[in-house]
């Protein structure tokens, strides 16, 4: 009875949730924060969880995120501007030769190419990410601890510097960027709207991820985690399942590279800095290591508060005549500094520690609280 329960109430909720971005999107010109915001969030997901499975679930502790993120942004990027928008973009010193033939060939493929073309962009900066992440790995998954994280944010760093780099200019625009990147692409022949698709492809990808992670490939990840001596003793390749995880975190932290691209639809090296790996890592911690849906909820309540919920404190406030100090530009990021103090000092662990959600636990909750209050009465 709980099964079937749980399995009505994840359906009426997927179900709500679907209808509810549907309505989105009929009304997006009213509600457009909202959607940044949510888009925003749910790529963010995408690359927390990722993240979360090399760092939570298989204890290396890995800060390569953000470079992995922008081969997957410029491969996308390239792969999709369309063919009358390049010399607009490379104005400077113009695009290579085999990029333009590329696309002149899509462009005159059937219709049907066209329209799945984004989605194959898409999957080729995860593989070509994780074709890096697989020959990098042979050299860096033999370090552990800090060693592992310095190795991984200076790959970070050598990969932004190649593509701002003068020699790349005809492929990546060099420190120019890319622009006029076409937005997320509908699906189904327009019956899902372009809001729909991140979800969509996020919900893919993180239910491939838990997949793994119930498999017996996720306990071996597990059990390298909690102790990597015990684990090899028991027969466990340390080795292939490190690089199994690594490149399976960089495939996906890929793929939401090239959905930030869309939904930036500009990018430049300067984007994928040491700071997008640092709000990673601060969504995983706050969600709660070792937990996917912890990093989910992360995900979107730090996006939210960070471009939607505190924008006031930007704003100047006057009561009457007189002007309350500190809110100007800035201050925002302040109160948002003072309120991952405050939730880390009570969620030692995180909002969801190394648990994932569960409705039993969730109406359990609600039934202690209400006979918490109706004994109180």
């Amino acid at each position: 009875m709980k099964i079937k329960r749980n399995t009505l109430l994840t359906t009426i909720t997927f179900a709500l949730l679907v209808v509810f971005l549907y309505w989105l999107s009929a009304n997006r010109l009213q509600h457009g924060m909202l959607v940044s915001v949510l888009q925003k969030g749910v790529i963010f997901a995408l690359v927390a969880v990722s993240m979360n499975l090399l760092n939570g679930f298989t204890g290396l502790f890995s800060l390569g995120q953000a470079g992995f993120m922008s081969i997957g942004a410029y491969t996308t990027a390239i792969l999709i501007i369309p063919v009358k928008s390049l010399d607009g973009v490379y104005y400077m010193n113009g695009v290579h030769p085999g990029i333009r033939a590329l696309k002149m060939m899509v462009a005159e493929s059937p219709a049907f190419v066209q329209s799945v073309f984004p989605f194959i962009a898409l999957l080729l900066g995860g593989l070509l990410a994780a074709g890096i992440a697989a020959i990098v790995g042979v050299a860096v998954l033999r370090l552990k601890s800090d060693y592992l994280a310095i190795a991984t944010l200076g790959l970070s760093e050598i990969v932004r510097a190649i593509f701002s780099s003068p020699q790349f200019d005809r492929v990546t625009n060099g420190s120019y960027g890319l622009n006029k990147i076409p937005n997320f692409p509908e699906m189904a022949w327009g019956l899902i709207p372009s809001l729909l698709t991140p979800f969509i492809v996020v919900t893919l990808c993180i239910v491939f991820i838990l997949l793994l992670i119930n498999s017996s490939y996720g306990r071996a990840f597990k059990a390298i985690r909690e102790d990597e001596i015990a684990a090899e003793a028991m027969g466990i390749n340390l080795f292939k399942h490190k690089s199994m995880s690594f490149v399976v975190s960089s495939f996906f932290s890929a793929i939401a590279g090239g959905l930030l691209a869309m939904y930036m639809r500009s990018i430049e090296a300067k984007t994928f800095s040491i700071t997008l790996t640092y709000d990673i890592l601060l969504i995983v911690v706050i969600g709660g290591i070792g937990s996917v849906t912890g990093s989910i909820l992360s995900a979107f309540l730090v996006t939210a508060a960070k471009e939607w919920w505190l924008r006031f404190f930007d704003q100047p406030l006057f009561i009457g005549d007189w002007q309350v100090p500190l809110f100007r530009t800035g201050f925002r990021m302040v109160i948002f500094s003072i309120l991952l103090m405050v939730v880390v000092l009570v969620y030692r662990k995180g909002l969801m520690g190394s648990t994932e959600f569960s409705w039993d636990r969730l109406l359990g909750r609600f039934r202690r609280t209400r006979k918490s209050n109706g004994g109180a009465a």
